[in-house]
């Protein structure tokens, strides 16, 4: 039990000393500028496709939904309303995140633990280059970045989903749903969700980057690595929203 706790503690510190590092490492202005467009670009690119699939379904979805429930009560007018304000302050955060986990993040660690387990990363030290300043902070940065990005993207298509099913399916006019939906949304609600945004980009670059880094154990190492990354990157997400959520109701307000 000593040996499972004092593990654990030298595993949490190593985690904290890991973020320090990088985050000493953006603040004393070495960064790559080069290495981080080439790095959102490819994180970009990997999630785009599967992000606005993922928001049309589920802006479409939630169109459907509602209008069952909206037409009990005579008040499928609120369609737009109910699916703006569950993209914008909930579903598209928390969705582009986890995506983006299993996409980008799953694409760092396991593009970092070869590098790892190939001695790639001791290479660079040997070359005198700071792999912290070369590897970790670019990907870091790139997802700081290209995530707020992917969840406006997110919003925007979902929405876009809702609109089609409100449009043809409940015959809401078309004027009719983009007025309301522009009167749901209040500051409270985008600023809600980016906040979220950037505490899950931060969480996601932290983790995905420490796995890839200290992976080991050959090609068999990169696979387990990664899936725990990925796991890791879900969990933070979820609990992390949670606290969010409760904070921000708590301090903002409905």
């Amino acid at each position: 039990m000593f040996i499972g706790l004092k593990n654990f503690i030298t595993h949490l510190g190593r985690i904290i000393l890991f973020l320090v590092d990088m985050l000493g490492c953006i603040v004393r202005g070495r960064v790559r500028v080069g290495e981080v467009f080439k790095q959102i670009y490819a994180q970009g690119i990997q999630s785009l496709a599967i992000v606005m699939a993922t928001s049309f379904a589920s802006g479409a979805v939630l169109a459907m939904q509602s209008r069952v429930a909206m037409e009990r009560f005579g008040a499928k007018e609120l369609i737009a309303s109910l699916v703006a304000l569950s993209l914008v302050r909930e579903l598209s955060p928390v969705f582009t995140a986890l995506v983006f986990s299993g996409k980008s993040g799953a694409g760092m660690t396991a593009e970092l633990g070869t590098m790892s387990v190939n001695s790639q990363i001791l290479a660079t030290r040997t070359m005198g280059v700071d792999p912290m300043e070369f590897l970790i902070v670019p990907r870091f940065l790139a997802c700081m970045i290209v995530l707020p990005i992917l969840v406006v993207v997110s919003e925007v298509v979902g929405i876009f989903g809702g609109w089609l099913i409100a449009v043809t399916e409940a015959g809401v006019p078309s004027s009719y749903y983009i007025h309301q939906t522009l009167d749901a949304i209040r500051y409270v609600d985008f600023f809600s969700g980016f906040v979220k945004v950037f505490f899950f980009a931060l969480l996601i670059g932290w983790v995905s980057c420490y796995k890839g880094f200290y992976t080991s154990g050959g090609s068999m190492g990169v696979g387990r690595f990664t899936t725990q990354a990925v796991a890791n990157c879900y969990i933070a997400v979820i609990v992390s929203n949670t606290i969010l959520t409760k904070a921000i109701l708590t301090f903002w307000g409905n």
